[in-house]
């Protein structure tokens, strides 16, 4: 970061109260905009964002039971992968990249950057971000996005060889309903973090957290500490318990009651 992004975001901190009911959010909003500036992410990532956003204030802003339940069912079946790995957006290296890159390394998976508004100048730029996070190999980059998923249009059917095309589990972020269709029907199974549980993307995936980006992927983490010391039975146990329909189904109905409590208190 030069100086003057530095004092930019110097400034920014100080400008907004510590003691500010919204200070978490600005702070990530501003951490996305200057993300935007280096062209790690585009326009089109704000406005997910903020999409997203607004289902965590539905939600509670915490990582409720529902969420934890997909995170277990997520650490389980990462664990008992061959051939996971994480597909990076530009919205998810600007706001986890050392997260990522440390549940890669807990699962032994392969990052690989896949983006809907592909150049090659930022996944270059995505990846070095992966990389100063402690990354030791990004795949997706230029030419090593040389393989096509079937029946998939976007630039998003572009993925590597060594990657997401021969991926057993996908880990992915934010709502990409028309890629992850495409994966469950290449047999995938796909682990989506997408906070809008009526989205395609979270109604089509194997596993759904909805949950902020920002709380679920540490969590993830943790979880996948913890159960390493399980064996194999006891994690496919945790895989075959889990419904995602019914934990979709539990955090509408979360939604709704939380609205029908949230009217009563005006």
């Amino acid at each position: 970061m030069d100086k003057a992004q530095d004092s930019k975001s110097w400034s920014i901190r100080n400008i907004i109260p510590e003691n500010h009911p919204r200070r978490e959010s600005l702070l990530i909003r501003e951490k996305l905009i200057e993300a935007m500036e280096k062209s790690i992410l585009v326009p089109q990532g704000l406005i997910a964002h903020g999409r997203g956003e607004c289902f965590d204030y539905l939600i509670g802003e915490k990582t409720q039971d529902f969420a934890e339940k997909a995170i277990e069912a997520a650490a389980a079946t990462l664990l008992l992968s061959k051939t996971p790995v994480i597909s990076i957006n530009g919205n998810m290296a600007a706001l986890v990249p050392e997260g990522l890159v440390r549940l890669a390394e807990e699962t032994n998976a392969k990052l690989e950057v896949n983006l809907f508004y592909r150049d090659e100048r930022r996944e270059k730029v995505i990846a070095e971000v992966l990389y100063k996070a402690n990354a030791k190999e990004v795949l997706g980059v230029g030419e090593d996005a040389s393989t096509v998923i079937p029946e998939l249009f976007s630039q998003r059917r572009r993925v590597s060889p060594k990657g997401i095309y021969i991926a057993d589990v996908v880990l992915l972020g934010l709502e990409d309903g028309d890629r992850t269709e495409a994966l469950v029907k290449m047999g995938k199974k796909v682990i989506a973090i997408d906070i809008n549980p009526l989205s395609r993307t979270s109604r089509t995936a194997t596993i759904t957290i909805v949950d902020n980006i920002i709380r679920a992927i540490p969590r993830l983490v943790e979880k996948v500490k913890e159960f390493k010391s399980k064996n194999k039975g006891e994690l496919e146990q945790i895989v075959l318990n889990y419904n995602n329909k019914n934990v979709l189904a539990e955090s509408l109905k979360f939604i709704a009651n939380r609205l029908t409590q949230l009217s009563f208190s005006l």
